[in-house]
């Protein structure tokens, strides 16, 4: 009960002395200021940027692998040396999934660029991907309108495509394109289908591609491309003994020896989110430090300035002393008020972030969530506390008759 009133009354005194040096005390705040906003801004950031990953990584599937010239990991080799390797062929693929056992299906892309066209509108860089009858199924794309791929459609090389959304409302925006003939590098292609909206960041605008079956992607637009082969297994759990019989499938196709490196990759979604995560732990050590940085600096203005507050109130402090203030008392008055300058700098310093956030929501989806502002506070609390130590140590420990003393 003494020690609730105690800080009541404590917490009123640093308030009044607070409020009168309002400039003083709002000046020895902005490093503060300038700490919380980092890592306010830092937190949004890194939990916008993570979200948009996630829901990019999302279109992978965490049952498909992904054959291709280039690892994924960090680490997984030399870039020159992937760069060099053997391109994946068309060949490879058919022969690939005619040897798996494991799989649940396969499927086989590769992508361009060039302009697509309907009468007098265009889109000059739009993605021509070439996939085959298991590509919507193996990648969770979903149409919106019209029909997927038949393998008669792959076999046959028919000339029938399917467009991305965006694609499909720039092309066609006031009616349906099925049906349609549209214009592919100048080739004619029928409108089959269009994919459900499925978003961006990590693998460009997926919805701004046209795809073609990938037997009259070779025929029309490139004679041996580069393919990338994806591969879904029956279920997660088989995933790594999946993963072992593709490598050895693919090694006997590439015709390596017992003791040949790998001259091609298989990769999987937690490959990119190590990597993802390594980079944003990278990111947020940046920021720790430069927040870091910001408080040491706004903890030593304040312990400074506390200084000076209790050479000013000396025969305050010997007055409260000499009518029965306790040590206890006074050093709670002045932690009380380092706290209430730092704590007003942290809110100020949220009140920084917010705005800032809302401008980066519109190119990601960062948030200010609670446990950041909590933090924030929490840190700026403590920072007052650590700061304001010593000098509220020093008013504690003064003798009250040297300190009526004192001119």
């Amino acid at each position: 009960m003494r020690l609730g009133y105690e800080l009541k009354e404590a917490a009123k005194i640093s308030w009044v002395a607070i409020n009168s040096n309002r400039l003083r005390a709002a000046l020895t705040t902005l490093g503060i200021v300038i700490g919380v906003a980092t890592v306010s801004l830092m937190g949004s950031a890194i939990a916008g940027l993570t979200q948009t990953f996630e829901d990019s990584l999302s279109l992978l599937g965490t049952d498909v692998l992904f054959v291709q010239k280039f690892n994924w990991a960090t680490g997984g080799g030399d870039w020159r040396e992937m760069r060099n390797r053997r391109d994946i062929t068309l060949r490879d693929a058919k022969r690939l999934e005619r040897e798996l056992s494991m799989a649940q299906a396969v499927s086989v892309e590769a992508q361009s660029n060039g302009l697509v066209s309907y009468e007098e509108r265009s889109a000059s860089s739009a993605a021509i991907v070439g996939a085959n009858e298991n590509t919507a199924m193996v990648r969770g794309f979903l149409l919106a309108d019209g029909r997927y791929f038949s393998e008669a459609d792959v076999d046959g090389l028919r000339p029938v495509c399917i467009l991305g959304s965006s694609l499909a409302e720039n092309l066609f925006p006031r009616f349906s394109p099925l049906g349609e003939r549209i214009k592919i590098r100048g080739k004619k292609y029928e409108v089959i289908g269009v994919l459900e909206k499925l978003g961006g960041f990590l693998f460009g605008d997926v919805d701004n591609q046209v795809m073609v079956p990938i037997t009259r992607f070779v025929s029309d637009f490139a004679y041996n491309p580069d393919v990338n082969i994806s591969v879904k297994a029956v279920n997660t759990e088989l995933l790594d003994d999946t993963r072992i019989e593709v490598r050895g499938i693919m090694r006997k196709i590439r015709r390596l020896g017992p003791g040949d490196k790998d001259d091609f990759a298989v990769n999987q979604q937690d490959m990119l989110m190590d990597a993802f995560m390594q980079t944003g732990g990278t990111i947020a050590a940046g920021g720790l430090l430069i927040t870091g940085l910001s408080l040491l600096v706004g903890g030593i203005g304040i312990m400074n300035i506390m200084f000076v507050s209790v050479i000013e109130r000396t025969k305050e402090i010997g007055l409260r002393k000499a009518l029965g203030a306790k040590r206890r008392t006074i050093l709670i008055q002045f932690l009380l008020e380092a706290s209430f300058i730092c704590l007003f700098g942290g809110l100020l310093g949220l009140g920084i972030a917010y705005p800032i956030t809302l401008l980066m929501q519109q190119v990601f989806p960062a948030t200010l969530a609670w446990p950041v502002v909590l933090t924030a506070l929490l840190v700026s609390i403590f920072t007052g506390v650590i700061s304001g130590y010593l000098p509220a140590f020093r008013a504690s420990k003064l003798n009250p008759v040297d300190a009526l003393r004192q001119d």
